[in-house]
């Protein structure tokens, strides 16, 4: 062996030990991370699955593309290969037999190893297919159950796909071999086989064309997923056209595969023509023929062709998405909302978000971060009871954001600043007299204003907790600061992967990439590593099978712990004739419900839909992974949300599959729209929002999330959705009409009278002139009785600052607009002597009641004036010239003679 020869060698050697030796880290030090959170189990029959595919696959792929090259080889061994020098002069090289096998090797491991990965990601194919469930939904075309479709289709398609791509690289791998060696050729008399070739060649396009004849079939039964039509699944195309000549494909797939085992026996190659021009001329056909039928017979008669197979993608849509069970009714919109009614529904006054995600969240990242390393990183909507009230409420935890560390040494990433601390709270509809939001928990250590405590504020585990950190250090954790002091903790929790050894403190250096691990003398025996610690990455690592909602949101139980609670879905592409959305899948189920303890990190995950054939068969495979749903602690199924992710999805779905007549649905005469309205000269899309509201014919108010409708190109209100979150109602779906006739405000039709309203206009036009942002939050419609009502906040951001304030609250209600400070306010101005239900701007509760002596009229001067210092300090010159005006209106007031 030459020395070049033996360096390489050894490189490639230590590049294979260097890879292997990170993937065997990441396998090892993961099995201690599932070890530790206790699905080991998971862990265990998704590796074993993958290995057994990966090798297996590849062990056939190697094994089929070898034996075909070897044959090859050996049925040509006699023959020299041939390399063309001229127009008719070849060069003949002797190649041994064993290097040519050697090469033939080397390409099959190849084709092994390709084949072998591309089989790992099967592994929830072949799951599902050998823990399938039985479901009694059929297609309405073929009569097959939904399981077929769902687990039994996808596993055909890649055993189909795997053997035709074997046998093309087998039949172009032998090709080459006979090209090479002569056997294979053009001469004047045309194309020719030598005899073994001509054999060995045939019969893989003989297996070629069975499974051409297999993947045809299964075209057929993909049929149900067809996009032709005007809706998807078959059309009267796909049935009256594509389906026969799909069959005819298939028998001449067959017929052509036998014709060549007949060319075996011949010394001829018609029979290979006449194989390959047939399929070739049925394909034509296939690709014509459902084209002019399209053209000429359905297009100049489309409803009356299409109707049965609309009514099939109706049926299904509405079953694949959930909504075929939505409770629908007929409101009458009366226009004679009076004051008796507000006073009646105070509860739903009183829980009128006037407080905006964005704005809110703003708010409190300026005056609830404490320290430049927290962040607020999302703003959660919820409900407790307060006090004995029903009340929403609005949730922001405070996460740690290690890249926002003045000083970010490994030391103070890894071990030092290890977690969050506490939150924000407050209810949606309060603000102090200074615009801000009444804060019911607020502060660190937390301060709560209410008789909802937090007993353990630290967050470890959340949506910014990307870093891995270590506890039971030589370091003490750094808890939250106290003053020009810090206070500093241990970690009492259960989360964690001990360190234990030399040799796992080696394994986490490898997999962190970091010698700070090994060298530190902080990392002792009893120490333990936390990672997969962002709730996001935490999930999917144990469950990627599951598709997560956007938002996960944290709650706080009644013995004052932290925790997330993560909606989870199941969904497929594979629901027959159902329409798919923009992602590409036709099937969505709210199927698991995610608890994570935000201090120990605990994962349980909750079947929230056991009917679900999907959920069901991952149920199967991983028999110890879920549990009941009644398992899950009352406190925290009390803070259940229908998630917003699926209702966006339905409510899309719905606003055109709520019409079952056929003749409706293809003309879309009743469609509906998602409405839009505009806000600072911008259009904006009304997302779904919670709020809590007593429904039509309900004797409570309850926790709801809703979304109205308009018409298609039209700006009325035609209906509003809701989905219901509380107790034995949680997850019902109900729509309520607004009568045709009747003329019903919509939100752009709303905001556009709002924006024309002169005393309107002339406030924020003037506020701007101050320099000074208003900021319109959105429009909401808040449905009182059979009438509605549209309720708007308003901003006012100095140029110079970022704490936006609510300084104004709009509501609408038929042809009447009123601005004013506060929500009560507005409501009075519309419906004369209506009762306030509570005010929304209470004086400070540190303070008592300014009375109207003249001691009590100096306190208010004095305090107006505070406000207006301030407010100077701030830069936020319309919050100045709002208090100095208050002001001099309290020294009038002084001047005025007993």
């Amino acid at each position: 062996m030459t020395m070049r020869r033996y360096f390489l060698l050894l490189f490639a050697a230590l590049l294979l030990l260097f890879i292997s030796a990170a993937r065997i880290t990441g396998f090892y030090t993961d099995w201690l991370w599932f070890k530790e959170v206790g699905f080991e189990h998971v862990y265990i029959t998704t590796l074993l699955t993958k290995l057994a595919l990966g090798f297996g696959v590849g062990l056939v792929a190697l094994g089929a593309v070898l034996v075909n090259l070897m044959l090859a080889i050996w049925l040509t061994r006699s023959r020299d290969i041939l390399i063309r020098r001229g127009h008719d002069e070849f060069s003949q090289i002797t190649m041994p037999l064993s290097r040519m096998r050697r090469i033939a090797f080397l390409f099959s491991l190849v084709v092994g190893i390709f084949m072998g990965l591309i089989a790992v990601g099967q592994w929830q194919t072949v799951l599902q297919y050998i823990h399938r469930v039985p479901v009694s939904e059929q297609d309405p075309l073929f009569g097959r159950s939904v399981t077929y479709y769902f687990f039994e289709l996808p596993l055909w398609e890649y055993l189909v796909g795997l053997g035709f791509g074997l046998t093309v690289v087998s039949l172009i791998g032998a090709g080459m071999v006979y090209v090479l060696k002569g056997g294979v050729g053009l001469s004047q008399q045309g194309f020719f086989l030598f005899g073994p070739a001509r054999v060995h060649l045939s019969l893989l396009g003989a297996i070629l064309l069975v499974f051409l004849a297999i993947d045809a079939s299964l075209d057929i039964r993909n049929l149900v997923y067809s996009l032709r039509g005007v809706v998807a699944g078959a059309s009267y195309t796909d049935v009256h056209a594509e389906l026969p000549l799909l069959k005819i494909l298939v028998g001449v797939s067959l017929f052509g595969a036998l014709l060549l085992v007949g060319n075996c026996f011949t010394i001829k190659n018609r029979l290979v023509l006449a194989a390959v021009g047939l399929y070739l001329l049925v394909l034509g056909v296939l690709w014509v023929y459902p084209l002019a039928i399209q053209r000429f017979v359905v297009e100049p008669n489309e409803v009356e062709k299409e109707t049965p197979y609309i009514l099939n993608n109706i049926a299904a849509t509405r079953k694949a998405y959930g909504v075929d069970a939505v409770q629908e009714r007929t409101l009458t919109a009366e226009d004679t909302l009076a004051a008796q009614d507000i006073q009646r529904n105070a509860a739903t006054i009183n829980n009128i978000r006037l407080w905006d995600r964005e704005p809110l969240l703003d708010t409190f990242s300026q005056i609830q971060v404490i320290r430049p390393y927290y962040k607020f990183e999302s703003v959660d909507v919820d409900r407790y009871t307060i006090s004995g009230e029903y009340r929403q409420t609005m949730l922001s935890p405070r996460e740690l954001e290690s890249d926002l560390l003045p000083n970010r040494s490994w030391l103070n990433e890894h071990l030092i600043f290890t977690h969050g601390y506490g939150l924000a709270l407050s209810p949606v509809n309060r603000v102090n007299p200074g615009g801000l939001p009444v804060l019911l928990i607020k502060d660190i250590p937390p301060v709560s204003e209410i008789d909802l405590r937090i007993n353990k504020s630290e967050i470890y585990f959340g949506e910014l907790s990307s870093d891995y950190v270590f506890v039971h250090t030589g370091q003490k954790e750094f808890d939250y600061p106290a003053g020009t002091d810090n206070v500093y903790t241990t970690y009492a929790g259960q989360a964690g992967v001990p360190v234990s050894s030399a040799f796992r403190k080696l394994m986490f250096a490898l997999r962190f990439g970091s010698m700070d691990i090994l060298l530190s003398n902080d990392i002792r025996r009893e120490s333990r590593v936390l990672f997969y610690r962002d709730i996001k990455q935490r999930v999917q690592r144990v469950a990627p099978f599951l598709r997560y909602d956007r938002d996960p949101y944290m709650v706080i139980s009644k013995d004052g712990y932290l925790y997330w609670i993560y909606d989870a879905y199941t969904v497929t592409d594979r629901y027959p004739y159902a329409q798919p959305v923009e992602e590409g899948e036709n099937y969505i189920r709210n199927s698991v419900k995610v608890v994570i303890d935000v201090y120990n990190g605990f994962l349980r995950f909750y079947l929230a839909d056991p009917s679900d054939p999907l959920i069901q068969t991952f149920s199967r495979i991983f028999p110890d992974l879920f549990l009941p749903l009644n398992e899950m602690p009352a406190d925290l199924r009390a803070h259940m949300r229908y998630p917003s992710d699926l209702f966006e999805i339905q409510t899309r779905i719905f606003a055109t599959y709520h019409m079952t007549n056929p003749q409706v649905f293809y003309n879309k005469e009743d469609q509906w729209e998602t409405p839009v309205y505009v806000a600072e000269d911008k259009e904006r899309e009304m997302e779904p929002y919670h709020t809590i509201m007593k429904l039509p014919g309900e004797q409570r108010e309850e926790f709801i999330l809703m979304r109205p409708f308009t018409p298609r190109k039209r700006d009325n209100l035609s209906a509003w959705m809701v989905a219901r979150n509380d107790g034995e109602h949680y997850g019902k779906l109900s729509v309520y009409d607004l009568p045709k006739q009747k003329l019903v405000y919509g939100p752009r039709q709303v905001t556009a009278r709002i924006n024309q309203d002169p005393e309107i206009s002339r406030q924020l036009t003037l506020w701007d002139q101050r320099g000074s942002q208003v900021i319109q939050g959105p429009l909401i419609v808040i449905p009182i009785e059979e009438s509605l009502i549209y309720v708007q906040p308003v901003y006012l951001r100095a140029e110079t600052g970022k704490i936006p304030e609510l300084k104004r609250v709009v509501v609408a209600y038929q042809n009447q607009i009123a601005m004013e400070e506060t929500l009560e306010q507005s409501l009075a101005r519309i419906f004369q002597g209506a009762p306030v239900p509570e005010p929304t701007k209470p004086q400070p509760t540190e303070a008592p009641p300014v009375s109207a002596a003249p001691d009590g009229l100096a306190a208010q001067a004095k305090e107006h004036y505070d406000r207006a210092l301030e407010a100077l300090r701030a830069g936020d010159w319309a919050r100045y010239g709002e208090e100095i005006k208050r002001l001099g209106e309290v020294i009038n007031k002084m001047q005025r003679p007993k």
